[in-house]
């Protein structure tokens, strides 16, 4: 969710303004997703590098998170919209910490839509901490390094069960993928789209899903005229 800072900055407005205007464009999109059917949701809120900002930032992000969780329960109950964190949430403030687990018990029973908030999380790190707790079974002679595989490695992410993103969307056109997710988008397709992130609306999702609906997921494998060099496939018909 990139460009709140920019967006504040070309408004002459303090950053964390354009954080809180981040937080409306959340609820926006999370409204949007329900109601096009998305099952899964994954937000970056906060990096694990993102502890290296300025103290002050880092305490009024925290601050806003307390927020919006506290604010936004009862929209998530009503809309029956489970919530639960990904990354090392041991890191975060103890009054955040306890208001997230708060909020993920109190929703984990639903299942119209399941709302993840990356929270002190970076890719390189779950990999990191999933390969600690494999070396550790292999340690204790519970596992043996010849049966690891890639099921092994996503048994161990932080939430296994999640399903792999189809879809990436990045806000603001920046091109890179900032740690996000490594494993999980292997085969994800990706969307680029120069809107700030507090400019997102429900319209630009719906852009992004239908560019996604337009594009040609192979998974590594030929397509159809590919495979029988431009003639009609008969098990196809």
């Amino acid at each position: 969710m990139d460009g709140n800072g920019r967006w504040a900055t070309a408004r002459g407005l303090p950053r964390i303004l354009g954080h809180r205007a981040g937080a409306e464009a959340v609820r926006r999109v999370v409204e949007g997703c329900c109601e096009l059917g998305i099952p899964a949701l994954t937000l970056y809120a906060f990096s694990w590098e993102n502890w290296r900002r300025p103290s002050q930032e880092i305490r009024e992000l925290m601050e806003l998170l307390v927020e919006f969780l506290q604010g936004e329960l009862d929209r998530l109950r009503a809309n029956e919209i489970r919530l639960q964190a990904i990354g090392r949430l041991e890191e975060l403030p103890p009054p955040v910490l306890h208001q997230l687990q708060a909020a993920m018990a109190q929703t984990e029973a639903f299942h119209r839509m399941t709302l993840t908030l990356a929270l002190s999380y970076g890719g390189r790190q779950e990999l990191v901490d999933a390969t600690r707790h494999i070396a550790r079974l292999v340690q204790q002679g519970r596992l043996t390094p010849e049966v690891i595989d890639e099921q092994t490695i996503a048994q161990h992410l932080y939430r296994p069960d999640l399903p792999d993103p189809d879809l990436l969307i990045r806000t603001s056109g920046e091109q890179r993928l900032s740690n996000f997710l490594l494993w999980q988008i292997s085969y994800c397709e990706l969307y680029v789209t120069p809107t700030l992130w507090p400019d997102f609306t429900k319209q630009t999702l719906v852009e992004a899903v239908a560019a996604y609906q337009h594009r040609q997921r192979r998974f590594g494998n030929t397509t159809v005229s590919e495979a029988t060099n431009g003639q009609s496939d008969p098990a196809a018909e």
